[in-house]
């Protein structure tokens, strides 16, 4: 793992609602398999006090907020009201956690997420979501801008194919060359943080 410091896992675009639809054009992921991967993962990092920020498109459905979007290979997506626009089922943030909905494609730009990572103190981050080439990729090369340390957990990201999803790691891993992770090595140096103490009412 490439960690440095404060840490924040980054939960970019885990949408799908009920997860009863293709993430995919051509469909190589076992979508069902990567959401439960992230499901344990959250859950780990919440037991560990490390923080879990949310991040999900979203678009009105006239579309005036989709700026070029439309201008490469997607039509409209990440509709507001459609139910594939929602998080996917059993990723749902807590009240205390910050959930960002974004415009385009970096989860940096036009958002709050810079703020809210100084606010964590954080100098490292985790990604998983999708799309890896699209709002992974651009996420990634932000927070690289920004100087953050990058961990993109490879099992835990879905590219537009399996092709553009490989170049899109491999244009990762010259941004940082320790910044690909498995979900194992995530989970593992989760495990080896101490549990937060859970304050009982009284």
């Amino acid at each position: 793992m490439n960690i440095h410091g404060n840490t924040v896992l980054v939960v970019v675009d885990f949408q799908g609602g009920p997860m009863d639809g293709p993430m995919s054009k051509d469909d190589p992921f076992d979508i069902p398999a990567q959401r439960d991967k992230a499901v344990a993962m959250v859950a780990q990092a919440r037991a560990k006090g490390v923080p879990v920020v949310w991040i999900q498109e979203v678009h009105k459905p006239h579309l005036t907020d989709i700026g070029r979007e439309l201008d490469g290979s997607e039509g409209p997506h990440c509709i507001e009201g459609n139910k594939y626009t929602e998080l996917a089922e059993g990723l749902e943030p807590l009240p205390e956690e910050f959930h960002i909905r974004k415009r385009r494609y970096s989860g940096f730009f036009g958002t709050e997420l810079d703020l809210v990572l100084k606010a964590y103190k954080a100098e490292t981050v985790v990604l998983i979501g999708g799309f890896t080439d699209i709002c992974i990729l651009y996420t990634a090369v932000d927070a690289h801008q920004r100087d953050f340390y990058l961990n993109v957990v490879t099992d835990v990201v879905m590219g537009s194919s399996l092709q553009a999803h490989d170049d899109a790691l491999e244009m990762i891993r010259y941004l940082q060359r320790d910044s690909l992770v498995t979900s194992d090595d995530t989970m593992q140096w989760l495990a080896s943080l101490e549990d937060v103490a859970v304050a009982v009412a009284e």
